[in-house]
């Protein structure tokens, strides 16, 4: 078994979810894991060390500076001597520590000095779970290489409180922490090609024809595919925004250039067309800047249609397994995005609404409708990583039956 002779250092904070702590210390214990246990001072106010070191049947740290457990820097060693590290539940000021880099306690202290694999279980109040502040600590750790698993949405332990923010249940915490351990990256082996961010479509030497994208969404599904295992090429348009980790990056600035690129990283199992393509460029760009000139009428734009690199790829010849693109509606989304599906090609359309007053084009989250074959699936609206790791398992799902 994966979590066999294991050690999992369990850091338990405070939150009214730390009951279920007891049960995890249980499962992993069950699949032969060692469990040390570590508990925050709020964690000791919904359950005991007590309680904790008897299903542990291992000593409790709960104290920075204690005598006995610190005469060997026993934080160090608790960093270290582990296979792996998780948080459950994990409140958002635990989140927001790690986040930024504090260390005043036990707990906080230990996840800036560890060097292995951290699994991060949230639980809070939804009002907590989608404040910006969290939205970007949670952006930054999974930067950092944490991995996270829930939140679940239901009921809160606070009358008439409901949404997402429900610590994962004990064994989905278990499984996890199983597949991090097991090193199995479920797409390896697999080849993915992904497109991000707009295209500029010059005018003259000056002047472009463009669009908001940022490539946010495009970078967080490279980075999430690059994750779970697979060789990504990221052809991007121009974008301010870093180069995603483990992820080979080809920039472009046309819409030809990207058709181009998207070409030559051909063939690949996997390809995801989220770059905001302009759908038209001048048919002929002036050489030299077009100036102005008082009294005359401005120079009429002759346009002529770019490529429709989604349909391309979705009727190539060496079409990928899985062929995925997005769709940027202002209205009828789901109409618009179901007729995309059939005439270009593809097996999923993600369509969403970025009407300015969502702020989602250029913004941190999105909310997205999943079209296939068999009907519409709608996500909550989520951050843009979130919705990135969301269709990375999907792809993953997808691809399952057909290992090579």
């Amino acid at each position: 078994m994966t979590l066999s002779g294991r050690r999992i250092l369990l850091i338990i904070s405070g939150g009214i979810a730390a009951y279920k702590s007891l049960d995890l210390i249980r499962r992993l214990r069950e699949r032969g894991a060692t469990v040390l246990p570590v508990m925050t001072a709020g964690a000791q106010q919904f359950v005991t060390p007590l309680a904790v070191g008897a299903l542990s049947a291992s000593h409790v740290f709960t104290d920075l500076f204690s005598r006995e457990d610190e005469q060997d820097v026993g934080h160090i060693r608790l960093a270290r001597d582990c296979d792996l590290v998780v948080i459950a539940p994990a409140t958002a000021d635990l989140m927001a520590k790690m986040a930024n880099g504090h260390a005043d306690d036990l707990a906080s202290t230990i996840l800036l000095a560890t060097d292995r694999p951290v699994l991060v279980a949230p639980a809070m109040n939804p009002r907590m779970w989608m404040h910006p502040a969290t939205r970007r600590n949670r952006s930054t750790l999974v930067g950092d290489g944490i991995r996270f698993v829930g939140p679940a949405s239901g009921e809160m332990a606070e009358s008439g409180e409901a949404g997402e923010g429900r610590m994962a249940e004990p064994m989905e915490i278990v499984a996890a922490a199983e597949e991090l351990l097991s090193g199995a990256k479920p797409l390896a082996g697999r080849k993915a090609i992904v497109t991000s961010g707009p295209t500029h479509e010059p005018i003259d030497p000056v002047r472009y024809i463009a669009n908001r994208s940022s490539g946010k969404q495009g970078h967080a599904i490279a980075a999430a595919l690059a994750r779970f295992g697979a060789d990504v090429t990221l052809v991007s348009g121009p974008v301010t925004i870093p180069d995603p980790a483990g992820v080979r990056v080809v920039r472009v600035e046309r819409a030809e250039e990207m058709r181009d690129q998207v070409l030559a990283a051909l063939p690949a199992d996997i390809a995801v067309m989220v770059a905001a393509v302009a759908d038209w460029r001048v048919a002929s760009a002036a050489g030299n800047k077009i100036k102005k000139r008082p009294g005359e009428a401005p120079p009429p734009l002759h346009l002529t249609e770019n490529p429709d690199i989604l349909k391309i790829i979705g009727h190539h010849q060496a079409r990928p397994k899985l062929v995925i693109g997005f769709a940027a509606e202002t209205e009828n989304v789901a109409e618009n995005g179901r007729a995309k599906l059939e005439k270009k090609g593809a097996d999923y359309i993600l369509a969403n609404d970025v009407s300015p007053a969502t702020g989602i084009m250029g913004g941190d989250r999105n909310r997205v409708r999943l079209i296939g074959r068999e009907g519409i699936e709608e996500w909550l609206e989520m951050g843009k990583d979130e919705v990135a790791e969301k269709l990375a398992a999907l792809i993953a799902e997808n691809l399952a039956a057909d290992l090579p």
